[in-house]
């Protein structure tokens, strides 16, 4: 049996899109943690059910979507089959023998979807071109919207702008701005949360030259709603520093504002040599910085390759 399955605290372009390849793949969706509220949302404004919770490969085929990183998929994917894999992100995982992959610098994998489906080619990766219903069209609409977080992400290409509107006509959905608010409330509802909950949101753990990072991010319409619980989120993330990380960054992005707060732990001299910047305290607000992906990876990545080349 397929089963196509996103990454660990699964964000709404993990959850959606898994369940939309899987059907054009005759496939199972997955997922590998809960449902996000934002993902909640969407699921029930179209009608369609949670994908099955799974937390082992063994005697699975597997094909992943929106990661390729080992640290944020199945720790026994090796006891399955990899057939596939379809991501926006960087290359993080090789594999012994050829499998079907596909990447494309877009805002979201929902959009990679949609351009197969628009192109009549899902067959190259296996797919069938069957008709794209509304509620799985607004899905990946969906998708999109919460990734390039209503297309004022840096991430945002001209290809999601366009199958978001497409897929907005089969979803449905009139008007594309007034949807796009309603999902970015339903996602900025971390005032109601606890701090270990907002923590665990969407946290993705990376490994950069042999150092464990761990970066997490919860995306807000004003910080206000987050302020009172800063000082337990640090705290909550002190601890897990002690799980072998080098450093830990948390990104309280404000949609409106389209900038981060940034709370440092760990290693605080990689993230100011990395931003170029000096850390007064434990946190500090970097203007415009909105995608983990484009704006923060990269030039962690590049430092701690920098200082493995010194070595």
């Amino acid at each position: 049996m397929l089963y196509v399955v996103g990454h660990k605290n699964p964000d709404t372009d993990s959850i959606c899109s898994a369940i939309v390849l899987a059907y054009f793949l005759d496939g199972v969706p997955a997922r590998l943690g809960g449902v996000n509220p934002e993902t909640q949302f969407v699921l029930k404004r179209f009608g369609v059910m949670e994908p099955e919770l799974i937390r082992s490969a063994e005697g699975k085929e597997i094909f992943l979507v929106d990661h390729s990183e080992k640290s944020q998929t199945l720790e026994d994917l090796e006891k399955g089959k990899l057939v596939g894999i379809l991501d926006h992100h960087k290359i993080g995982i090789t594999t012994s023998e050829p499998i079907i992959y596909l990447a494309k610098p877009v805002g979201s994998t929902a959009t990679l979807i949609g351009e197969l489906y628009f192109k009549n080619t899902l067959d190259i990766i296996g797919g069938k071109n069957k008709e794209l219903k509304p509620d799985l069209a607004g899905l990946l609409l969906s998708a999109i919207l919460s990734d390039t977080v209503l297309f004022k992400s840096p991430t945002t290409t001209d290809i999601d702008r366009k199958i978001g509107k497409k897929l907005a006509e089969i979803s449905g959905i009139e008007d594309i701005q007034t949807y796009g608010m309603e999902l970015l409330k339903a996602k900025s509802t971390v005032g109601k949360m606890a701090p270990e909950e907002i923590v665990k949101l969407d946290y993705k753990e990376f490994n950069f030259n042999g150092r464990k990072v761990g970066i997490g991010q919860v995306e807000v319409i004003d910080i206000g709603e987050i302020q009172e619980k800063k000082e337990k989120i640090y705290r909550i993330l002190e601890e897990k520093l002690k799980e072998g990380y080098d450093l830990i960054l948390f990104l309280i992005t404000d949609i409106m504002k389209e900038g981060s707060e940034v709370l440092v732990v760990g290693n605080k001299e990689a993230f100011e040599r990395a931003f170029n910047v000096n850390l007064e305290g434990k946190s500090i607000y970097l203007e415009g910085v909105m995608s983990r992906k484009k704006q923060v990876v990269p030039p962690l990545e590049k430092y701690y390759k920098e200082i493995s080349n010194k070595k």
